[in-house]
């Protein structure tokens, strides 16, 4: 039976400082080199996920920023890409600057993934563009208005805030047409909450399935560990949850294996291989 694993990376497959553990880097790249099929399924963008598996061959596109793309790592590729339409995209920015906040808006266009932003507004919003730019290289570019960005090419809008603020936004954006989005809380920082509006045919979900009938595979073996986790575990035929999950993703896992910190997937994938 021809098997997929798909991992999600903080706080699953990533330990909680945020790195691949040398035991994990080294059981991948067994896994890999035996013909394992194995890639992710992350929030992450291209930038941050190419640093971190720099030295591991994952042959199988990469389900990134919760499915907007599908990447070849190996090729440094946009396989597929899922943008928002105009109009939605034109709503989505109406509203966020009603509330009076900020965000980070991606765009992918001749291959290349760039990250527009009006100004940094909160500590919080400078200290994820200190860190990105200056750890994984992200390309971000200042711009007048984030209404000047071509129809069609943005693909992802970034906002982190305290819950209690991005609430009434979440009820605005339910009513926007081919919108979906992410809420969900920075496992990193105490309080924050990041909101992740994209297209809604982008999801993990979508881009599993993709994957899935792209390689004709029988089945699929899914690890996460939050709330933006279910549309993949709903795309899989199994799903385990590490332990740090949260309870709602544990209560509708397959089952519940170690945590994150343990090397896990990788001791869970290797011995469904046997």
């Amino acid at each position: 039976m021809k098997t997929l694993f798909v991992s999600d990376l903080d706080g699953t497959l990533l330990m909680s400082d945020v790195k691949l553990s040398e035991n994990t880097k080294k059981s991948l790249c067994k896994l890999l080199d035996m013909g394992v099929n194995f890639t992710i399924a992350t929030a992450r963008s291209p930038y941050s996920v190419n640093s971190l598996f720099a030295d591991i061959p994952i042959k199988i596109p990469c389900i990134l920023m919760n499915g907007v793309i599908i990447y070849d790592m190996c090729n440094k590729h946009f396989a597929e890409v899922e943008s928002i339409n105009k109009v939605a995209y034109d709503k989505v920015l109406s509203i966020i600057r009603s509330f009076r906040l900020s965000a980070f808006v991606y765009v992918v266009d001749d291959d290349k993934l760039i990250s527009y932003y009006e100004n940094i507004t909160t500590p919080q919003m400078q200290s994820f563009f200190e860190e990105r730019k200056k750890k994984y290289g992200k390309s971000f570019v200042q711009t007048e208005s984030l209404s000047n960005i071509p129809a069609d090419k943005a693909v992802y809008f970034t906002m982190l805030y305290p819950r209690e603020e991005l609430e009434s936004l979440c009820k605005a954006l339910d009513l926007v047409k081919d919108i979906s989005y992410a809420c969900y809380e920075d496992i990193y920082s105490d309080g924050l909450w990041y909101l992740e509006i994209f297209s809604k045919n982008a999801t993990k979900y979508n881009a599993t399935l993709k994957l899935k009938k792209m390689y004709d595979f029988d089945r699929v073996i899914g690890y996460g560990d939050s709330h933006n986790d279910l549309p993949l575990l709903e795309a899989c035929d199994e799903f385990y949850a590490v332990s740090n999950a949260t309870q709602e993703l544990k209560s509708r896992a397959t089952a519940v294996i170690g945590d994150n910190n343990s090397d896990s997937v990788t001791k869970d994938i290797q011995m469904r291989i046997k």
